[in-house]
């Protein structure tokens, strides 16, 4: 059981999320407070939120299982007859996870930063608009000098850091080294309990974990105590789904179900779903929105993120310039938390949209719009890199890499990037 403290931070913070899921929620601050000093209190009000569901009127169709989910998408195309050499193939899947792990190291530094911060941190340096790793020195907007992390700056990377974002992607292919194409929810759970540090993991993941560990219901695990089971954790772990999947979005998006249930539901599934859904594309087909369509396919029409991503679509079509859309996007969805799904996902789709497989803007325009930086430039780069192929990757985002990945998955510490692609590869059925 969690601390008073963080007890009651978890309930504040799911009043948040039961409002966004469209619950009316009468439980006030004022209550809240009279109960922060006694945990039966505490946790009383928590079972009494527990107990809400959306209200008749909520505009939005938001199931959590995979049936209903299919019965709630649009039309789409389930899979993709489309013909490409092995040889393309083959490179298409390297450059998706080169894209990945440079995406995730130009974001790194200026994770949880706002678009002003870094446009100002950017002008100050002279590097605005973003076209390489961030420079190490700079000044904010009042001129005070800021340094960042070398090791993730210009001039100091010589791998791709550990980092939570490329630790999925390595799990992943290791479930599915494993377990295969048949892997289930429970075995998500437990190659993590087995493999992936407690301490890797953050906000839903860790929520999830503890109630595994905890021994509590599979359909407690991603629900108890865990008001982030919409935020980005599971959109960052969809990448290998796709990856296994080229050509085939329907079933790319169900192994992105299957993974993203252990932790999350409705639009936090839905953006794993999103993710796997517009890779399994983007390996095989060359316009970008198509791949964007494929993705949105996947998941209910009448969902939030749907309704996002169409309006970065529409927004996409009216204005020439991607701030222009930012500032639509900011308007609409800013009120969602910095690492929820939903406002993140508008910042990827806008990136590949207005990127238009130039990787340098796409993973720039990821990571200029600001909140999850290292999450937004990985997912961008991995699908950027795998409709554009490693061979088309400019060299200033790879060679710093030296075709090197670090993680804390357990066996995979250090980890050659050329190694990991050729393990995907060798899965393909």
């Amino acid at each position: 059981m969690p601390s008073l403290t963080t007890l009651r931070a978890l309930i504040e913070d799911e009043m948040v999320q039961l409002e966004e899921e469209g619950c009316d929620v009468h439980v006030t601050a004022s209550d809240i407070e009279a109960a922060s000093g006694n945990l039966e209190s505490l946790l009383a009000i928590y079972g009494q939120l527990r107990t809400l569901k959306p209200r008749a009127d909520f505009p939005y169709r938001e199931p959590s299982d995979l049936a209903s989910i299919r019965k709630e998408r649009p039309q789409g195309p389930r899979q993709l007859n489309v013909r490409t050499s092995a040889r393309k193939l083959t490179d298409r899947l390297h450059g998706a996870w080169l894209g990945r792990v440079a995406g995730c190291m130009l974001g790194k530094p200026v994770e949880g930063r706002t678009n002003d911060w870094i446009q100002a941190y950017l002008q100050n340096a002279d590097a605005w608009p973003l076209a390489d790793y961030f420079p190490r020195k700079s000044c904010d907007a009042d001129a005070k000098p800021v340094e960042l992390c070398a090791d993730w700056c210009r001039g100091g990377i010589n791998a791709g850091a550990s980092d939570d974002d490329t630790n999925y992607t390595i799990i992943a292919l290791k479930l599915m080294e494993e377990k295969g194409y048949q892997f289930t929810t429970a075995d998500v759970g437990a190659l993590w309990v087995r493999l992936l540090p407690y301490g890797s993991v953050c906000t839903a993941e860790r929520q999830a974990y503890a109630n595994l560990v905890n021994e509590l219901p599979q359909a407690d695990v991603p629900l108890y105590l865990n008001p982030y089971r919409e935020w980005i954790g599971a959109q960052i772990r969809g990448d290998l789904f796709g990856y296994m999947t080229p050509g085939n979005p329907e079933l790319g998006a169900e192994l992105a179900w299957r993974d993203a249930a252990f932790s999350h539901v409705k639009n936090g599934i839905y953006g794993e779903m999103l993710v796997a859904a517009m890779l399994s594309s983007a390996l095989v087909v060359d316009d970008v929105e198509q791949v964007v369509r494929a993705g949105v396919a996947e998941v209910p029409q009448r969902c939030r993120l749907a309704e996002a991503a169409n309006d970065v679509i529409a927004w996409h079509r009216e204005k020439t310039d991607w701030r222009a859309a930012f500032t639509e996007v900011m308007c609409k969805y800013g009120h969602y938390h910095p690492v929820h799904t939903i406002n993140n996902a508008c910042f990827v789709l806008l990136a590949l949209l207005y990127g238009d497989k130039d990787f340098t803007s796409t993973v720039g325009i990821a990571v200029m719009c600001g909140l999850d930086t290292d999450c937004n430039g990985a997912t961008a780069g991995s699908i950027c890199g795998a409709m554009i192929g490693a061979r088309e990757i400019p060299s200033n985002w790879t060679w710093p890499l030296n075709d090197t990945l670090l993680s804390t998955v357990s066996g995979f510490g250090k980890n050659r990037i050329s190694e990991l692609a050729t393990r995907t590869k060798r899965l393909w059925r």
